[in-house]
């Protein structure tokens, strides 16, 4: 299995994702500054796009955050990182896994260009709607499905830390309690020492 990643970038919850599943992959740096990089051919029949994360995985080759972390859940159910088809909470799960990137990410773009609210222009809601389902989401147990952490704590959790590391919420103690808690898995520590490292 091999991830293609940047620094600094969403590739952090691939690498975070791979590290809780314990699996075998090796890393292939992609400087997304330059374009010959981003223009390596392996990169891009994984990634057409040349964005990272993607993943190659034999025959298989994925690229997005979020498809990553699923597949890998998926891949590897004896890590129990997704609640197997038929389980009560797949639905909760899947909802979660998707609300990252379908709402957290378009909030947090519009937020960060300053773009004047519209409800009329979106479907994902407001900055405040979002924020108080991300509070209820995450601050009702210790993890998103209760007791039981998952991919969606990945994609999740790694949004409310860049939402607290660009100070882009205040006095916020449920969203801050949730990072803390993630902030601490072995696995996300592991995946922060191979970013620094480059």
């Amino acid at each position: 299995m091999k991830l293609y990643w940047a620094p600094q970038t969403r590739s952090i919850r691939a690498i975070w994702m791979l590290e809780e599943a314990g699996v075998t992959y090796e890393r292939f740096k992609i400087d997304i500054r330059d374009e010959s990089s981003k223009a390596n051919p392996s990169l891009r029949a994984a990634s057409p796009m040349g964005k990272v994360p993607a993943l190659e995985d034999g025959a298989v080759r994925i690229w997005d955050s979020g498809a990553i972390c699923a597949y890998i859940a998926d891949q590897y159910p004896a890590n129990k990182l997704a609640p197997p088809i038929g389980d009560a909470q797949r639905g909760e799960y899947l909802m979660w896994l998707m609300f990252t990137n379908s709402v957290i990410e378009p909030a947090m773009g519009e937020k960060v260009a300053n773009i004047p609210p519209s409800p009329a222009r979106y479907g994902w809601g407001s900055w405040d709607q979002m924020l108080i389902t991300l509070r209820q989401g995450v601050g009702g147990s210790q993890w998103v499905l209760g007791e039981r952490f998952s991919a969606a704590d990945v994609l999740l959790g790694m949004s409310c830390i860049f939402l607290q590391q660009f100070k882009m919420v205040s006095d916020e103690p449920i969203l801050a309690a949730y990072a803390a808690r993630c902030s601490v898995r072995p696995a996300l520590q592991r995946a922060l020492a191979i970013e620094a490292a480059g």
